[in-house]
């Protein structure tokens, strides 16, 4: 299956040391050499890079990896593919507007027998994935209920967990998922997130011999939070999500957890 990687943070944060981990998973230590994709949100602005070659040879990759792009929030993603021709429309993140928002949707998993049942209202995949058909369905579950931006955002969180928890219980589905303000992260099967804060120390990759002294790029106030599908780093202590456990993050801090009994979608 993929990997997904994600940042959440209280400043303009450079994420090139998790990306550099994620795409060494992308032929080099790991088989997801399908394509690969990341999106940095810069205030309401989001910045999106695709390719088609595995990302630990395209050099695209490796030249995201020199460049110092500082974001608030960071959705990253590396393919196997299952479901869907290897096209550039088929790479993950996938992205749509609502409420003069840019939603950014990343996927990693498979869900069957079960598009007959949804509707996608006017969000229209482009691709053939499995996972750009579930957030066309996602955003219009969130538009019917939502047609301009709840008041209360516990509302708008309790239902994507409820819908994404429809989709655990048909098949795996981990998610980020982000609309460039908070970062939700649904797992299914397998997540990992650490937060780093101050004293900060020093991060030692676990795919590439690579180590960052986290002490002398932040200040005391940063707070950065790092999901990923498997930790990233072999020095930290990662917090692993539990199977249908939904986590919001907002300017680096847990802001909301969901646990709940699933419903199946009928």
């Amino acid at each position: 299956m993929c990997q997904l990687m994600g940042m959440s943070a209280n400043v303009p944060t450079d994420a090139r040391f998790s990306f550099t981990g994620l795409v060494e998973r992308a032929g080099r230590t790991d088989i997801h050499r399908d394509g690969w994709g990341i999106t940095f949100y810069q205030g309401k602005g989001a910045q999106n890079f695709r390719g088609l070659s595995a990302g630990s040879d395209c050099e695209v990759a490796q030249f995201l990896k020199t460049q110092k792009i500082k974001a608030d929030i960071v959705v990253g993603h590396i393919r196997q593919a299952n479901v869907g021709a290897l096209t550039l429309e088929n790479t993950h993140p996938f992205c749509r507007e609502l409420w003069g928002r840019y939603f950014t949707f990343a996927h990693n998993g498979q869900i069957q027998g079960i598009f007959d049942k949804l509707s996608l209202g006017r969000f229209t995949p482009v691709g053939s994935t499995d996972s750009e058909f579930i957030f066309c369905w996602l955003m219009h579950e969130i538009e019917q209920a939502f047609p301009s931006p709840p008041d209360d955002s516990r509302a708008l969180y309790q239902l994507i967990y409820q819908r994404l928890g429809q989709l655990h219980a048909k098949g795996v589905s981990n998610v980020l998922l982000t609309d460039g303000t908070v970062l939700i992260a649904y797992c299914s099967n397998r997540l990992q997130w650490i937060t780093r804060r101050a004293p900060f120390g020093s991060a030692l990759l676990k795919d590439i011999d690579l180590e960052v002294d986290f002490a002398t790029e932040t200040t005391e106030n940063d707070v950065v939070t790092v999901i990923a599908t498997q930790a990233l780093t072999t020095n930290e202590t990662w917090h692993s999500f539990e199977p249908n456990e939904m986590l919001v993050f907002e300017q680096g801090e847990l802001s909301c957890q969901f646990k709940a009994e699933i419903k199946n979608i009928d």
